[in-house]
């Protein structure tokens, strides 16, 4: 039988809040006491049989020592590499999709080996091997947003519980990017004004070969998509699907466009270009740049870049 650990982040903890990996986000609130959802989800688990395990993790230490159970046995090269017959079982309660890719986040940080020791055993096109599938178990089961319910993935405690039990894994694609964290849906760059209306900015962004623009005009947007999430904005469609199964990220820009018409005088239309591919960096040309990655906030300044991992986490699909 299998030993499940429920996991839960304490409010205001790692990628929640966006503080990365400074850990508290400044509310410093802990709560000791599990949600309703996980209790309700120990219940079922332990009703078919499984030990179960309730943590509570307010820091990547703590979150790294549930990680940890994880762990295969000792390599020849000395690598930390997740045990492919593990009985542990992992359950992520989630608030926010910042939540679960706190998480993720550690367990790439975990298992990723320095370029300098790369075993031949590790997949071509990939940085990481197959990290353990993990079960999402949503706080909020009403939410339509939120990754697991693109995914189609279990909501309610008991579903949840059965998909663990069945073990019927689903792997996904996965985004890291050059500031140590990853991405399991999509990014979102530039800022909106008050009134949710795009703030325009200037910046080179290119996919693979593929320039999506130089950085000489304007952009009122730019996506990253991994998943659907955010396929659109105030209102415009920007990414086409959105498959986290295919092994590429799907990125488009959109960059108003002045159309002169005879006799007419000039209008604005919005051009969105959109390119699949195995890379994206984008540089901003002034200043910091706002973005949403995975619902949680930053700004950068510098070039910054995502690329590609087919098929490293995985999620139990029920």
């Amino acid at each position: 039988m299998y030993d499940v650990v429920l996991l839960s982040l304490a409010e205001g903890s790692g990628d929640s809040c966006g503080s990365g990996d400074s850990g508290c986000g400044g509310c410093n609130a802990v709560c000791a006491t599990p949600r309703t959802p996980v209790l309700a989800c120990a219940d079922a688990l332990r009703a078919a049989g499984a030990e179960v395990e309730t943590v509570l993790a307010g820091s990547d230490q703590e979150i790294d020592a549930v990680l940890a159970r994880f762990d295969g046995p000792a390599r020849p090269d000395g690598l930390t590499w997740p045990d492919p017959d593990t009985k542990v079982r992992l359950v992520v309660a989630t608030a926010t999709d910042g939540q679960l890719r706190a998480v993720m986040r550690r367990l790439v940080r975990r298992y990723a080996p320095p370029p300098s020791k790369r075993p031949g055993d590790l997949a071509d096109g990939r940085t990481v091997p197959d990290l353990p599938a993990v079960a999402i178990l949503p706080l909020d089961p009403a939410n339509t947003e939120d990754l697991a319910a693109q995914l189609g993935l279990p909501r309610t405690p008991a579903a949840v519980a059965a998909a663990v039990m069945n073990g019927t894994v689903r792997r996904l694609d996965l985004l890291r990017n050059d500031g140590g964290s990853v991405t399991l849906d999509g990014a979102l760059l530039g800022g909106s004004d008050d009134n949710g209306r795009a703030v325009p900015w200037r910046g080179r962004v290119e996919v693979d070969d593929a320039v999506l623009t130089d950085g000489a005009e304007p952009v009122l947007a730019c996506v990253i998509g991994n998943a659907a999430g955010y396929a659109e904005f105030d209102g415009l469609r920007l990414l086409a699907d959105g498959d986290p199964t295919d092994g590429r990220v799907e990125v488009a820009v959109a960059v108003p466009v002045v159309v002169k018409k005879l006799f007419k005088g000039t209008r604005v239309r919005v051009e969105v270009r959109r390119v699949r591919g195995r890379a994206v960096s984008v540089l901003p040309r002034e200043g910091d740049l706002q973005f949403l990655d995975d619902g949680v906030a930053g700004s950068t300044s510098r070039k910054r870049s995502w690329w590609t991992e087919p098929g490293a986490w995985a999620v139990y699909a029920g």
